[in-house]
């Protein structure tokens, strides 16, 4: 790959103390950072390579979102049949596990791929998904696959073994998650990792989790698992097996510095002490917590106590800045006190804590900094403020000032996959024209499911 030299921009590093680097420029050698300094100083000093004008914008490392669901994408405009759902458990059946059985082979495909659209127009460049397709589970996660590597961007598949489809349904969602992770390891680039996904404590007996655990063993790999979203699933946990979800789930082995679990809405003060004990990572996706009614989430409380907690979109869509804002205001608002969840604290999650994550899956190349030596991922953000930008207030100007419209270049591995707001990996226009086609099905489907 020929160097590609990065000039004239702002560098917002997410190094020590939030940096900002005026005028200075990256060179892009191998799909990594292999120098940053003054823009003068590198033109000099790399003449030959090709050269990408920031002209004066934001050079930054691109997002990363810990917890996603592509298979959702097809929800958007679907109509529910009936009333309105009255809470979370009630959407569970009569949306999310329905869309996810009406999804066929070339559904999965095309749900990553209008998502993969969205999140390389607005900036996010590693991606933690969790999929389900209970109609079409056998070599699922290939589909997804595929159109992450058409796309260009980095992710972390994985399928969700569920009991509510019976037992070759389980068996099934065993076998994709252990085949995946086998064959992840055979792909010749450095964009794919896997891990084992599980649904949640409420649709997994004890046996089924137990085969996961025997299943994963020497695959090196961790869990990844929705707890507590609602109330219900604690219930459910006290009610059969006498102790709250946490507790379970760590008896039974699935947590540990390799295992997600998303939410954690709804955990007490001694699961979070076991979520700390353990080296577990939380995902917090206020969006979504908020459509779905189900609560705020402990955050504040889980980084105190050392837990690190990431953030995540579930699916709402892949502008992560829009989860910052979602975040920053949410926590405000559920506990009537402007002094909650700071917005280092936002940053914390976003930045660090997503960056340390994504460093269990590819621990050899640092993600989500601009720094020699890290991974050559990098977004422009064609923002201009009209107050004074410094490291100490970069958080709220990209909770008050930024929009995901401002990112007009998105670079993963070196490789530009768009340039000045088009993309070049992807085409947008055929995608969404066969998506829609397929989408009408899908929704035919969803409503015979619904009768």
């Amino acid at each position: 790959m020929t160097d590609l030299l990065i000039d004239n921009g702002h560098l917002v590093t997410w190094m020590a103390a939030d940096e900002i680097l005026a005028d200075n420029a990256l060179l892009l050698r191998d799909s990594r950072i292999h120098d940053i300094g003054p823009s003068a100083t590198l033109r000099a000093r790399y003449p030959d390579a090709e050269r990408l004008d920031a002209r004066g914008q934001l050079v930054m490392p691109g997002n990363i979102c810990a917890h996603t669901h592509f298979y959702g994408a097809f929800a958007r405009g679907l109509a529910i049949p009936g009333p309105a759902p009255r809470d979370f458990p009630d959407i569970l059946e009569r949306l999310w596990w329905r869309l996810d059985r009406a999804l066929l082979d070339v559904d999965v495909a095309y749900s990553a791929l209008v998502s993969l659209v969205d999140a390389i127009k607005h900036g996010t460049t590693t991606l933690v998904d969790h999929h389900a397709s209970p109609n079409a589970i056998d070599s699922s996660l290939d589909q997804i696959a595929d159109a992450v590597e058409t796309a260009g961007v980095r992710a972390v598949l994985c399928y969700e073994v569920t009991d509510r489809n019976g037992p070759a349904g389980a068996q099934a969602g065993i076998g994709e998650n252990v085949r995946f992770l086998h064959a992840v390891a055979e792909r010749p680039d450095n964009l794919l990792r896997a891990t084992f996904g599980l649904h949640a404590s409420l649709s997994l007996s004890d046996r089924t989790l137990e085969r996961c655990v025997a299943a994963a063993e020497g695959l090196g790999t961790g869990f990844h698992i929705h707890v507590a979203e609602h109330e219900v699933d604690e219930y459910d946990s006290r009610e059969k097996y006498g102790r709250r979800v946490v507790d379970r789930l760590a008896a039974l082995g699935i947590l540990g510095p390799r295992s997600i679990v998303a939410h954690c809405v709804h955990v007490d003060a001694r699961e979070m002490a076991l979520l700390r004990e353990t080296g577990t990572w939380v995902t917090h996706q206020p969006r979504s917590n908020m459509n779905n009614a189900v609560g705020a989430a402990p955050v504040e409380s889980l980084l105190r106590l050392g837990v690190p907690v990431c953030l995540g979109n579930d699916g709402m869509g892949n502008a992560m800045w829009q989860e910052w804002k979602a975040a920053y205001f949410m926590h405000k608002q559920a506990h009537r006190d402007p002094r909650r969840m700071n917005g280092t604290d936002v940053a914390r999650m976003a930045i660090d804590n997503n960056a340390a994550l994504a460093g269990v899956f590819w621990p050899d190349l640092p993600l989500g900094r601009l720094a020699v030596g890290a991974a050559a991922d990098v977004i422009f953000v064609d923002y201009h403020p009209f107050t004074p930008l410094t490291a100490g207030n970069l958080p709220w100007h990209l909770i008050f000032g930024f929009e995901s419209s401002m990112v007009t270049t998105t670079i993963v591995g070196g490789r530009i996959l768009m340039r000045d707001r088009q993309l070049l990996t992807l085409d947008e226009a055929a995608i969404a024209a066969r998506s829609r086609e397929l989408a009408v099905k899908v929704w035919r489907r969803f409503e015979e499911l619904s009768n």
